[in-house]
């Protein structure tokens, strides 16, 4: 039963280590700021995950020991990695980080556009409001 259970450790932390190379991949040779963080968000967060389920069954299997924090691990890393990507990429398009100059589509463009007209509209309404009172 050692075999199996060595095979499947090294198998979780070897594509653990990948993943964790293609991060560094990708933060390195991708164009701009909202390909890094997905890079960084996606695969970063599965070369961790793979790394800490390793972690986990070799604790289990070897010492006996069903680690909680490691198993909270996981699951903190799997909420909170992509949830931090995603808010940096949209703190960055807030403050005006331009897209790559080959990027197909901006799909936030549009929106900002609504909620520009959005924004005009509320304040005749409100001007409105405000002469007839």
């Amino acid at each position: 039963m050692t075999g199996i259970s060595d095979f499947i450790i090294v198998f979780f932390v070897a594509v653990g280590a990948f993943f964790s190379v293609v991060t560094a991949i990708g933060l390195i040779r991708l164009p701009d700021i909202y390909s890094r963080t997905h890079a960084a968000s996606k695969s970063a967060t599965l070369g961790v995950m793979c790394i800490l389920i390793g972690t986990l069954i070799f604790f289990f299997t070897e010492e006996g020991l069903f680690n909680s924090r490691v198993v909270l691990g996981i699951f903190f890393v799997l909420i909170t990695a992509p949830v931090g990507g995603h808010l940096i990429a949209r703190a960055s398009y807030s403050s005006g980080v331009k897209l790559w100059e080959k990027s197909i589509q901006d799909d936030l463009a549009n929106k900002e556009e609504y909620e520009e007209k959005n924004r005009k509209i509320n304040a005749e309404k409100n001007q409105i409001k405000k002469e007839g009172s």
